[in-house]
């Protein structure tokens, strides 16, 4: 899948721009605040029709009253996917057409990003990790989106009545959070069963020494929605106590080890990046597998901290696919690797020019 045209007008502090995209992808370069990142943030924005940074859409908006993005796409199921925001109300159209849900229209536009922050697979806390999983999952299979929802939604009004010490009120939930959640803790599994092997052999290409493991960490009889009952009823009195749902997938983590040793907790900052960078990999496989359409890759300093060896495995990795479409900001191109060979646009005070 490539992105062949991008307008954006209205998007952070980017200047209105209606621009090709080069179909091997491209370089950005920059200083920082330029806006190098919010041109990112714009190809990304269509994939799940919000930010990659966790912002609100009204965050989003630069001068003007609102903004809109549109990308046009080659290799995807759709030709064009577009959404615009204005005051509260979010627009989204696929090829002209108005989308009433926007959970029919996550997915039609495909990319992975890594930014700076998302180290924090590997070194922060597990609602990251699941955040992760959550995402790569929905992306790929939409049945795992609807029954995320309605999970979300059973553990919302089950969590609800817990803090109003309605606990039979609660229990009524229970069924509900069973049909939805056991279906999550299966293609999770499923997903961790296909991808350890892989993130082993990523970690090595990228130079790190050690044996490498990706493990699911929960409660491994959810499921199956008969593993429920007994669950839910040893966990009450700790519900009780703490006003929520403490058992499900909603708790649940990813571990990551070399030689034994989880990452979050031992890692070096070289390892935590080249393991999240992994996951990223592994994203990319799971989507391309998935919906038989490789995304693009769109990378924020992604060549930061990292030492000549590493940058020169990761660049390596990066363009082996001839069918991957990659865009790469940096601040200067001399902090890029020399195999790097891509197009090059400049970003200055919002601008872009090549």
């Amino acid at each position: 899948m490539r992105l062949r045209r991008l307008v954006a007008r209205g998007f952070r502090n980017l200047a209105d721009l209606d621009r090709e995209a080069p179909s091997p992808g491209l370089v950005l370069l920059g200083a920082n605040a330029q806006g190098k990142t919010n041109l990112l943030e714009a190809i990304y924005y269509p994939v799940l029709f919000r930010s990659f940074r966790g912002a609100a859409d009204g965050q989003v908006v630069g001068g003007a009253p609102g903004f809109s993005v549109e990308v046009h796409i080659g290799g995807g199921p759709a030709g064009t996917v577009a959404a615009s925001y204005s005051g509260r109300k979010k627009r989204v159209t696929i090829d002209g057409e108005e989308m009433d849900r926007l959970a029919d229209s996550v997915g039609q536009w495909l990319a992975v990003t890594f930014l700076p922050a998302d180290v924090g697979l590997a070194s922060g806390p597990a609602v990251e990790r699941r955040q992760y999983l959550d995402r790569v999952l929905s992306l790929s299979d939409r049945r795992y989106l609807r029954a995320l929802i309605s999970y979300r939604g059973a553990l919302a009004q089950r969590n609800s009545a817990l803090r109003q010490g309605r606990v039979e009120v609660a229990q009524a939930f229970n069924g509900a959070l069973a049909a939805a959640g056991a279906g999550l803790v299966r293609w999770r599994l499923d997903w961790v069963a296909s991808a350890a092997e892989q993130f082993a052999a990523e970690l090595e290409i990228l130079g790190e020494q050690g044996k490498a493991r990706l493990q699911y960490r929960g409660r491994l009889e959810l499921a199956d929605t008969a593993g429920w009952e007994a669950v839910l009823a040893e966990a009450l009195p700790e519900d009780r106590a703490r006003s929520t749902t403490t058992a499900g997938p909603h708790r649940d983590d990813l571990l990551l080890e070399v030689n034994g040793r989880r990452l979050r907790d031992y890692g070096s900052t070289g390892q935590h990046r080249s393991a999240a960078i992994a996951l990223k990999l592994i994203e990319i496989t799971s989507l391309t597998r998935a919906r038989g359409t490789e995304p693009a890759l769109l990378l924020d300093d992604v060549f930061a901290e990292l030492d000549g060896e590493r940058q020169r495995r990761l660049a390596a990795r990066l363009l082996e696919s001839g069918d991957r479409q990659v865009f790469i900001t940096s601040p200067r191109r001399d902090e890029l690797p020399a195999n790097l060979d891509l197009p090059v646009w400049v970003v200055e005070s919002g601008k872009v020019r090549s």
